[in-house]
């Protein structure tokens, strides 16, 4: 194998593709990366069994193979490298790689290749298009209420299901739930409903806007899903178990529903929870036309500040975990937010007030008095 490309074009791939490289797998091949040169194209390939990345590359095939090299340290070297141009050989008695750029040569010991695995082919049959800005704006929406805990793998996903003109998103980490609902422009042509990676679904969203791709295609299968964006392809195993069913987790009714100028609420709750410190929640307190937002952590500081609510009725105070209501507002960016309250033992709701489909409900934490 041998290719030639610009050095500027291989670091920037690299780059991308390399973000699904292994850090930690007993397998050595899948902290590589693989170089592909076939039928005049070239093309890079990571993964780490979990998720799957394939890029191509600009550049001329001189003698067509693979061969795979440890991704970190080809990454350094080629970002290392001096002059516009580069040129990597395979060297089989050596069992390295030769690369040359401007008057720098270097010779990197190859992987093996047995080890890499095979990556699945994107298929016709059962491929739904879907606009990328769409598909993007709403998994930014839910991605935060993912579960990062490795023992409940299921939460860990998001649930993704698109059909007609409607794409849903829905995560959850049993202390909140992000629900987005998306109206097309134009009715799919198929549907489709797979749980999701979050991981899988963020690393899709940076290819999306690194390649500014206007269309995303995907690919559901028995136990995985491929998505392919402006010439990339990503291919994520799909999280077994059934995932909750949500709409019995959203309440039929609440007490109040007060809305809250987005914007100025976000900077309310951003500057209390400063003081929210040491696992302390943040302190809603619900008086008539007003709301006052505290925070107290010994040893450390209290904060309070007030503003202007439609609240009518007994007065309500509830506590929550500050960072995850400030991703909640933070979620609506701007505009306003209608927050719906029942008591102070039962969940909170914050929707968009533009009635854009988007619901974030959120566990409240006990308060001592």
């Amino acid at each position: 194998m041998k290719i030639t490309t610009r050095r500027d074009a291989l670091f920037g791939q690299l780059q991308t593709v390399t973000r699904a490289a292994s850090t930690r797998s007993a397998v050595q091949a899948l902290s590589g990366v693989q170089l592909l040169a076939h039928s005049g194209a070239i093309e890079l390939r990571a993964t780490d069994m979990e998720i799957g990345l394939r890029v191509p590359l600009e550049g001329d095939v001189v003698r067509e193979g693979a061969v795979v090299l440890p991704a970190r340290l080809v990454v350094d070297v080629v970002r290392a490298l001096p002059g516009d141009e580069v040129s990597l050989e395979l060297r089989p008695a050596e069992q390295d790689v030769e690369l040359i750029g401007g008057a720098a040569t270097f010779h990197l010991r190859t992987l093996r290749s047995e080890d890499f695995p095979p990556f699945p082919e994107p298929e016709d049959e059962g491929r739904v298009n879907v606009p990328a800005a769409a598909f993007v704006e709403t998994v930014l929406k839910v991605a935060r209420s993912a579960s990062r805990d490795e023992t409940r793998p299921v939460l860990t996903g998001i649930l993704v299901s698109a059909s007609g003109d409607e794409l849903r998103m829905v995560a959850t980490d049993s202390y909140r739930l992000s629900v987005k609902e998306t109206k097309l422009d134009a009715p799919l042509a198929g549907a489709f409903e797979a749980n999701v990676p979050a991981r899988a679904l963020q690393e899709l969203t940076r290819i999306v806007q690194h390649e500014n791709a206007e269309e995303l295609s995907v690919s559901v299968r028995a136990n995985q899903v491929v998505f392919e964006a402006g010439g990339v392809v990503l291919s994520s195993r799909l999280i077994d178990g059934q995932f909750p069913n949500y709409r019995q987790l959203l309440p039929d009714a609440y007490e109040h529903e007060l809305r809250l100028a987005g914007g100025e609420a976000t900077e309310v709750v951003r500057r209390i929870s400063l003081l929210a410190q040491k696992n302390a929640p943040l302190r809603l307190a619900f008086t008539e036309g007003e709301l006052t937002v505290s925070a107290r952590t010994p040893d450390v500081g209290e904060a309070r500040e007030t503003l202007p609510v439609p609240f009518q009725g007994e007065p309500l105070e509830i506590g929550f975990n500050p960072e995850f209501l400030r991703d909640g507002l933070e979620a609506v960016e701007g505009g306003d937010a209608i927050l719906k309250l029942i008591s102070p033992l039962r969940p909170g709701l914050i929707e968009a007030g533009d009635a854009s489909g988007f619901q974030y409900l959120l566990m409240p934490i006990r308060l001592n008095v």
